[in-house]
């Protein structure tokens, strides 16, 4: 088990990290969802070695890494930007770890081998990393964070970097990948498409500080407070509570209790803003391709079992 304990932070006096703490199980996937500048990649480099918090510890498997340099915690990193060896080809960067750890050559050539295979890059191993896609490159730093079996993987925002067709294919090369390898991960990512589709529990980090931390159902159906009920998308929120967009259901109705302001089709589903008479605005998702047009009259009613109440 890892586990972060009230890990603070300052740079010039101002915090970065207040606090945090978080604990990752054996074998899990733990995604830190929130927005730039709270906090995540600090957290990530504390516990990676490469950032040295003001006070907290990070313990892994029951022992204090404070005394442990990076490079000896057993801990896989992978970078937004891939941070490749552009020097080195394919093949070189895969084997960097092992070949700082002292495996043969033919035990690097073997894992490598196996990890180029793992990612979907047979035969690329003479290839230089900059003749790579941006996706390539990104699988190619995963395999090399892999190479050495780490015992936990960290990835800051690796999938940041690129565009939303290349985003949706690795996220889910990755989901199926951290099945199959039982990884201990922590994600990083401001994305809560990429925190709820890979993390077995998702932690909310707000202003230096883990706020909630959830599987993906029980954050979407109870997040902590109205800042957190708005990051993770709910649109209908007050101070005292959230209601979910799915428990809204709207029909067409000349007799209706509201008139449909915007309609934005978003893939499978239809986003809809509904006026009501009374003067509250309601947003609700249609899985339909029919559904009612902005100006419509429409009847709009609320599942009271997804009304979340808000502390």
């Amino acid at each position: 088990m890892l586990r972060a304990d009230e890990i603070t932070v300052r740079f010039d006096g101002k915090l970065a990290l207040d606090g945090a703490s978080l604990e990752v199980g054996d074998g899990e996937v733990v995604t830190i969802l929130g927005p730039s500048g709270c906090g995540k990649t600090t957290l990530l480099r504390v516990v990676a070695g490469l950032q040295v918090p003001d006070s907290g510890r990070v313990v892994l498997a029951g022992s204090d890494l404070a005394r442990v340099a990076a490079h000896r915690r057993g801990i896989g990193l992978v970078f937004q930007d891939h941070a490749l060896f552009p020097h080195r080809d394919v093949l070189g960067n895969v084997a960097f770890g092992l070949r700082m750890r002292g495996d043969s050559p033919e035990q690097v050539v073997l894992r490598t081998s196996e990890l180029l295979s793992l990612v979907g890059l047979t035969g690329f191993e003479r290839r230089s990393v900059g003749s790579l896609s941006g996706g390539e490159q990104q699988r190619i730093a995963l395999a090399r964070a892999l190479a050495p079996e780490p015992r936990v993987l960290l990835l800051d925002e690796p999938l940041g970097s690129l565009d939303r067709r290349l985003r949706d294919r690795l996220l889910d090369d990755l989901r199926t990948l951290f099945d199959e390898l039982d990884l201990t991960a922590i994600y990083v990512t401001h994305d809560r498409t990429e925190a709820f589709a890979l993390g077995d529990r998702v932690a909310v980090m707000r202003a230096g500080r883990i706020v909630q931390v959830a599987t993906p159902d029980e954050l979407w159906a109870h997040p902590v407070d109205a800042d957190t009920a708005r990051f993770v998308g709910l649109a209908n929120v007050d101070a005292a509570e959230a209601i979910r967009p799915e428990a809204v259901t709207v029909r067409r109705s000349d007799d209706g209790n509201g008139m449909v302001e915007s309609a934005a089709r978003t893939g499978p589903t239809v986003e809809l803003v509904v006026r009501l008479d009374d003067g509250r605005r309601l947003e609700a998702i249609v899985a339909s391709l029919e559904h009612p047009a902005v100006g419509d009259r429409v009847d709009v009613e609320v599942d009271p079992r997804g009304i979340v109440r808000l502390r």
